[in-house]
C-alpha cells in the first residue's frame, strides 16, 4: 500500500508542478487560444494537490487516501489510452498507463484488502461474532 500512495503522490506532485509551470507561462505572456493557462493551472492545482495528499496519506498508513488514489487511476486511464491513440504520444501515455495499472493491482492486492479491513476485524479466535449488536 505504501508504494502505492508513493506512485499517486508522485503523480500529484507532477499534476502540482504542471501547474506552477503554466502559471508561469501565462504570467510570463505566453497566450493559448485554446486554453486559459491561470485557469488550467488552478485545475491542475487543485486537483494534483488532493491527489498529493491522498497518496501521503497512503504512505504514512491512512486508510482514506486509498479512495483518492482508486478514483485518480480510473481517472488517469483514459488519459493515458488518448496519449497513446489520439495525441500518438506513447512516450507519455505508456508509463502513465503502466503506472495506474500497477497502482490499482497494488490498491486491490489481497495484502492490502487485508491491511484495509484489519481495523474492522478482531484478534480474539473465541470470538464467534454472535454478540447482539447495539443500536
Amino acid at each position: 500500500m505504501r508504494v502505492a500512495g508513493a506512485v499517486t503522490a508522485l503523480e500529484g506532485a507532477i499534476a502540482a508542478i504542471v501547474a506552477i509551470v503554466l502559471a508561469i507561462r501565462e504570467a510570463a505572456g505566453h497566450r493559448e487560444a485554446f486554453i486559459s493557462g491561470y485557469g488550467t493551472a488552478a485545475w491542475f492545482g487543485i486537483i494534483g494537490g488532493g491527489v498529493l495528499i491522498g497518496g501521503l496519506a497512503l504512505v504514512t498508513g491512512r486508510r482514506w487516501g486509498r479512495a483518492i488514489a482508486v478514483v485518480a487511476q480510473i481517472l488517469l486511464l483514459p488519459v493515458a489510452y488518448a496519449l497513446l491513440t489520439d495525441s500518438h504520444q506513447p512516450w507519455f501515455g505508456i508509463p502513465l498507463a503502466i503506472a495506474a495499472v500497477a497502482v490499482l493491482v497494488l490498491i486491490f492486492s489481497p495484502a492490502s484488502t487485508r491491511w484495509l479491513v484489519g481495523e474492522y476485524t478482531t484478534d480474539d479466535p473465541t470470538d464467534t461474532g454472535s454478540r447482539p449488536r447495539r443500536r
